[in-house]
């Protein structure tokens, strides 16, 4: 299928000179989606371990950057009587605290300095859930698109992994910086917010030698190849709207899939529902991971394409041009009683949740073939504020 033209920002997010969002590359919301390649999916040969990154910047880090080894998002509510002037205070703290962390310093206070280590692909990401705006003052910052995502058919929520006022989300090489840095942030947050729930995945997104290749999730499906990138990633992602210019939206899906019916799924059927093989993530209308499928193409007078698959259902041209920059990690969780679960953490991007979000995911829900092995337990939205530089802190476009 050929390029199509870009379209207006804000109002339809149209392929900006790339090809599409959906095209069974990565999973939205339970869904497989794809854009164009992305910037944390470096070329061949760079490195995606062992780094490190600036705190200061337009954007706040681990957005862009590379997907490393291990994940930990950590949502708080705010205490009773908390105010504008506490989150303030809050984030100044956490910003000192996010900076001597991703610098390999030992932050403020610390009480294990000798954990402090530099150089692990450390990343903090701090985020506003719906209830800071709701503080007196703040009501009218609401960010316009910044919505709750609406019931969806498919959706099984649990309480445990829906919600909050704040967000943390860390990346690394590894789980044992995560569970430091968590520790720091959650002891720098007690006088203002207790936690509500965590979530932590991993990803490997390199090869044998290591080098960048693009992941893959529990249904063994190259997960994440096609993201925007230079002026179309712009575009999609950033806002330019008033304190937010630089900032983005984050929508969250705590992804339970089926592995066990899955796995009594024959190749084809699983190849079929999702519109790419599974072998490389090639279009079933052939093709390299990174082609486009043809939507148009005919198989024995048949769509190529299943009219049900996810790869046509959630591909741009029938969204408006709808795109977002897509982030996900795998994650296998035990309960109480020895249950295990195996699912994605996905994270979704986007300059507009209500424009960008919301109307593709309302479409996969109506019909899509994914629906079968995949559905949400967790859901939980929040802005991004921009980023800063040094003698600065995260927020204070807004509060300051």
């Amino acid at each position: 299928m050929p390029d199509q033209p870009a379209v207006s920002r804000r109002r339809l997010f149209g392929y900006a000179g790339a090809a599409g969002v959906g095209t069974a590359a990565g999973v939205v919301g339970g869904k497989a989606w794809a854009d164009q390649s992305g910037p944390h999916n470096l070329p061949v040969g760079e490195g995606v371990r062992g780094q490190t990154y600036s705190p200061h910047g337009a954007h706040q880090p681990g957005i862009v950057t590379p997907t490393p080894a291990a994940q930990q998002l950590v949502a708080f509510d705010l205490l009773p009587d908390f105010d504008a002037a506490a989150l303030g205070r809050l984030m100044r703290v956490w910003s000192a605290t996010v900076v001597a962390l991703t610098e390999g310093r030992p932050a403020p206070g610390d009480a294990a300095p000798d954990m402090a280590r530099g150089a692990v692909s450390f990343t903090a990401t701090l985020g506003f859930g719906p209830g800071v705006f709701d503080l007196p003052g703040l009501e009218s910052r609401r960010p316009a698109g910044f919505v709750e995502i609406p019931p969806m058919d498919h959706d099984r929520l649990q309480e445990r992994w829906v919600g909050g006022d704040l967000l943390v989300m860390l990346q690394a090489d590894d789980d044992t910086t995560l569970g430091y840095a968590t520790r720091r942030l959650t002891v720098d947050a007690r006088p203002f917010a207790r936690p509500r729930w965590t979530q932590a995945g991993s990803w490997r997104g390199v090869d044998a030698e290591g080098r960048a290749v693009t992941g893959r999730n529990h249904f063994g499906q190259v997960d994440g190849s096609r993201n925007p990138a230079g002026e179309a990633l712009d575009e999609v992602v950033w806002s330019d709207d008033g304190w937010l210019a630089g900032g983005t939206q984050l929508v969250i899906r705590r992804i339970e899939m089926d592995l066990d019916d899955w796995d009594t799924a024959t190749r084809d059927r699983q190849e079929r529902s999702l519109g790419r093989d599974l072998a490389a993530g090639a279009p079933l209308t052939g093709g390299e991971e990174h082609d486009d499928v043809d939507l148009a193409a005919t198989a024995d007078g048949a769509p190529a394409i299943a009219l049900d698959a996810h790869a046509r259902r959630a591909h741009p041209s029938e969204n408006r041009g709808r795109q977002m920059l897509r982030r996900s990690v795998n994650y296998v969780h035990t309960d109480d009683v020895g249950t295990t679960t195996h699912g994605l953490l996905f994270l979704a991007f986007q300059a507009s949740i209500a424009e960008q979000f919301v109307p593709v995911q309302q479409r996969l829900d109506q019909l899509d073939a994914l629906n079968e092995w995949t559905h949400a337990i967790g859901s939980a939205v929040f802005v991004i504020p921009p980023g800063f530089e040094a003698g600065g802190w995260i927020g204070q476009t807004l509060l300051d």
